[in-house]
């Protein structure tokens, strides 16, 4: 499989994962643009606040609502059109609540409960989450031909990954049902039992105070008429990850625990059965094995250095030349080797990036990533 089949064969969805700091936002917003350059039309949804994106995508403003991108600069095919997205965490929450709601009344209880608004702090900063539950909803809508998500870079590769679940486990606890539905049961086991909860719901009360214990009430009674839809929307995404309309691509840079984290994901996505596109590895140093004669390679440059410098000047700075070429050749063989491991546990295709000098700071750079990823391909199908 190569990038050109990933992109163009008939997928609604491709994943980016991987660590930060390793170019994942760029090589996704570089596949989005080459989409769209193909008479595509793509959104690129991204968690990555940096404003380096946003300019090179020439956006002033980047937030919760799809922008589409100015693409004049770039040749495109009829059709081909590119949006860009910058997850809002809390917003996205709170439009989720008022869209799951069953009337705008319920809704507006929750968004305005002391519960929700510090518990919606602690879920609105699990970016993978609402990377999950936005993608539901641009995905089904079914308005672009190819959503491209930089997934948020990690600490926990499984993060992402159990995201989409993460509410309906919670309100799968036994705690909550207890919450939700206290035990009224007949006898002297049902009186016992009811009484030890209300000498627990007294003690709480002690603890946290009968109002924090109404608010919290409040809100899981306020939040349970919408828990199916939870479960739905979480099994929908899953359904998505699993099918062939998704395809993963993993991203990592060419040092020890980036490709840590790259065969950690790829272990993961073949354990659940996601399908891998393939593997980019970025900012990769290209160096022939040739050693370097730096007084062979400067030739009558060496003589004018040695005319217009001292000679121990001219001497020292051909010498310098030579130890910084030995250092690169070292750098880049210590990278093919960590590349050779990247190799063991890669599936569809394995693409090497060379780095590059400076930032993408403009469409012309993102189009330039694109050509080392869809022109160059190196396959390691298995």
């Amino acid at each position: 499989m190569t990038p050109r089949e990933v992109v163009l064969g008939g997928r609604r969805l491709v994943v980016c994962v991987g660590s930060g700091g390793v170019g994942k936002t760029t090589s996704a917003a570089s596949i989005g643009l080459w989409a769209a350059m193909q008479g595509k039309k793509v959104l690129v949804l991204t968690i990555d606040p940096a404003r380096r994106l946003a300019n090179s995508l020439g956006l002033t403003e980047f937030g919760n609502d799809e922008r589409r991108i100015e693409l004049s600069s770039v040749e495109v095919q009829d059709g081909g059109e590119l949006w860009a997205m910058m997850l809002d965490t809390q917003t996205t929450f709170n439009e989720l609540i008022e869209e799951m709601a069953p009337n705008r009344e319920t809704a507006q209880r929750i968004l305005d409960n002391p519960i929700y608004q510090t518990m919606s702090d602690t879920f609105a900063g699990s970016q993978e989450y609402m990377a999950a539950e936005k993608l539901h909803d641009v995905v089904t809508t079914g308005r672009y031909d190819l959503v491209v998500l930089d997934t948020p870079p990690v600490k926990n590769a499984l993060d992402f990954f159990e995201a989409p679940g993460r509410l309906s486990r919670f309100f799968d606890r036994q705690v909550i049902s207890w919450f939700l539905n206290p035990p009224k049961r007949t006898g002297f086991l049902g009186s016992l039992k009811q009484g030890t909860s209300t000498v627990i719901w007294k003690m709480l009360g002690y603890v946290f105070g009968h109002e924090f214990l109404d608010d919290l009430s409040d809100f899981l009674l306020l939040f349970q008429d919408m828990y199916e839809g939870f479960r739905e929307r979480h099994q929908t995404v899953l359904n998505l990850f699993r099918s062939e309309e998704c395809s993963f691509v993993t991203v990592c840079a060419p040092t020890e625990p980036s490709v840590e984290v790259a065969g950690f994901f790829s272990e993961q996505l073949s354990e659940r059965g996601y399908p891998r596109g393939g593997t980019v590895v970025n900012q990769v140093h290209l160096c022939g094995d040739v050693a370097l004669d730096p007084q062979a390679l400067l030739g009558s440059q060496a003589k004018e250095l040695s005319e217009d410098l001292e000679d121990w000047t001219a001497a020292s700075l051909v010498a310098r030349l030579g130890a910084a070429h030995r250092r690169l050749r070292a750098l880049a063989a210590g990278e093919r080797a960590l590349i050779e491991k990247v190799q063991v546990f890669s599936s569809g295709f394995l693409l090497e990036i060379p780095r590059l000098e400076g930032e993408v700071h403009d469409l012309q750079g993102l189009a330039r990533i694109a050509s080392f990823l869809f022109e160059t391909p190196v396959s390691t199908e298995s």
